[in-house]
């Protein structure tokens, strides 16, 4: 994992610890990843309720307000119950354009107690922005989260 994420994470973990409501946690969680990496315009969460993800703490650009499973590339993380790293939006199938600025996005599924919770989002006005690294990198960001979901 490149230095970058090691320092994110750290501090991840030192904004979490001894915090027990989601909201907060998940609402710090998104400033710092928003505040932590360029070329964004939407790094934030959504949650499952009552079937849909409904939208979380965020920062950036007005956002949808739910995604039906299986729709978009959040609805398709989970349905797979998989991180999606699109480099180019705009040839996804289905995707939704809550922003039509974002080029690219990375989601991945957060889940507690064996259950899908929710999904980090994040969004780039750049083609291609997310690398395998930022992959690796986030996919560690929300195994922290986890955790601390879970308490």
């Amino acid at each position: 994992m490149n230095e970058q994420y090691k320092l994110i994470n750290e501090q991840l973990k030192s904004l979490i610890e001894d915090i027990d409501y989601d909201i907060s946690m998940l609402s710090n969680a998104s400033a710092l990843l928003y505040s932590s990496l360029d070329r964004l315009n939407w790094a934030g969460f959504y949650i499952m309720k009552d079937g849909l993800l409904k939208l979380g703490p965020f920062q950036g650009q007005v956002a949808c307000i739910k995604i039906p499973v299986g729709k978009g590339v959040c609805g398709t993380a989970v349905k797979l119950d998989a991180t999606q790293r699109v480099e180019d939006v705009h040839q996804f199938p289905g995707h939704i354009a809550c922003d039509s600025r974002s080029n690219s996005e990375i989601v991945i599924p957060i889940h507690v107690k064996g259950e899908i919770y929710g999904v980090l989002d994040i969004d780039s006005p750049e083609l291609c922005r997310f690398l395998p690294e930022d992959q690796e990198g986030l996919e560690e960001f929300v195994r922290i989260m986890e955790k601390h979901l879970e308490a």
